[in-house]
């Protein structure tokens, strides 16, 4: 089995079947029809092979992302655009897919920068509340409760022959912070660096990239 069948079963084994907090709904783009087969269809493009990969972990899928593509920042404009897959979704753009994408085209186009990185997520499964985005560390309840998916999560993404010597973190502060304490405990990886999210570099820092 190469690598986009086991990240594609990986992906569809994804259920978070736990009591959340009040409000909070679980987002899981693989219980969608279309979401499902655009993200089978991407990870046989990039991934039909059994090479090796440096993870990439986000905090968790978005709405406008990876929420509707099942693909981590990857909205139907980039899927369509960069990817060249195409889609019917609602051409809604996100705008940290915005700036994934210019790192990716800037490294040398999807075909490379996937032959190279896997982009997944800390927590794989997303959230929302009031139907805004939620991440789950927003609230120490949702936290708590959803940490023994992560962990069960991200012992199964270090199935997919990915290199366990070094993992990026977007996020460099909670997210980086959860991630970081759990690698102290269970030894995931040798190394988590972290990076700024995408999300706080556009908000923040656009006019320098």
């Amino acid at each position: 089995m190469n690598l986009a069948e086991k990240i594609n079963d990986f992906n569809q084994s994804l259920k978070l079947d736990i009591s959340l907090p009040d409000g909070i709904e679980v987002m899981n783009p693989f219980e969608n029809k279309t979401a499902s087969k655009l993200a089978s269809t991407f990870y046989r493009k990039y991934y039909s092979d059994s090479n090796p990969r440096i993870l990439i972990l986000g905090i968790n899928p978005g709405r406008l992302g990876g929420g509707v593509t099942g693909i981590p920042f990857t909205d139907p404009v980039k899927l369509e655009t960069n990817c060249e897959i195409q889609n019917d979704l609602p051409k809604k753009t996100e705008p940290s897919a915005g700036f994934i994408y210019d790192v990716i085209e800037a490294y040398g186009g999807p075909g490379k920068f996937y032959s190279k990185f896997l982009i997944h997520a800390v927590c794989p499964l997303g959230f929302k509340k009031d139907g805004i985005n939620y991440n789950y560390y927003d609230d120490k309840e949702l936290e708590k409760a959803v940490n023994p998916f992560i962990i069960g999560s991200l012992n199964k993404i270090l199935t997919l022959n990915v290199d366990t010597n070094f993992c990026f973190c977007l996020g460099n502060g909670k997210n980086f912070k959860f991630l970081n304490s759990l690698n102290n405990s269970y030894s995931f990886f040798n190394e988590v660096a972290p990076l700024p999210h995408p999300r706080w570099i556009v908000q923040y820092r656009r006019k320098r990239y």
